[in-house]
């Protein structure tokens, strides 16, 4: 039976949504092709039919994850400025971003992955990475400060996952949003 060319594009677009929800809770690596396919309904053989190897599949998920970052992120020169940028560390740095690694921020469930995958796939997270960089920096006047909290939100997220205790996680992320946000105030790059 032939399905059209919309079912096969909203196929590949739930296994892209479930396959990225499994690779940043289990890590991409640890998830056979059929443990993906078996979450949207299907055979494992079905899944060449969507993506020419898991390694793209990996790659497609990178790229939408970095997309939707990068679109709730990096909206420089909205007229909003400092306010966005505050708004984006309270939404970023909470301990529901920490407990909810499927629905999170890939970067920092994904990061180890990405750094071991082959040198185009980095080159696209370095792409994206650099916009939202440019994005922060415009808001913050300085790029290097742009790194440093691009640094520190990824960093902290890391950290409090690494941790047992729900008190611990909450403290690791309530100072980083903290001292942010006072160098946001402060005026970062002064």
């Amino acid at each position: 039976m032939r399905y059209s060319a919309s079912h096969k594009e909203e196929t590949r677009q739930r296994l892209l949504e479930s396959s990225g929800a499994i690779a940043k809770r289990e890590g991409f690596a640890s998830v056979g092709v059929d443990a993906l396919m078996k979450a949207v309904g299907l055979s494992g053989g079905a899944f060449y039919n969507h993506f020419p190897s898991k390694d793209a599949l990996f790659a497609a998920i990178v790229e939408r994850e970095l997309t939707r970052s990068a679109e709730r992120l990096g909206k420089a020169g909205d007229g909003q400025g400092r306010e966005r940028l505050e708004r984006c560390l309270q939404r970023y740095l909470t301990l529901a971003h920490v407990q909810n690694v499927d629905g999170g921020c890939a970067i920092p469930a994904l990061g180890a992955e990405i750094a071991r995958a082959d040198e185009p796939l980095r080159g696209t997270v370095e792409a994206a990475m650099l916009g939202l960089q440019q994005a922060w920096a415009e808001e913050l006047g300085s790029a290097e400060d742009a790194w440093a909290m691009l640094g520190q939100c990824v960093g902290a997220l890391v950290l409090a996952r690494m941790t047992a205790s729900e008190e611990t996680q909450r403290a690791i992320i309530e100072s980083s949003k903290a001292f942010l946000l006072r160098r946001l105030e402060d005026g970062v790059s002064s």
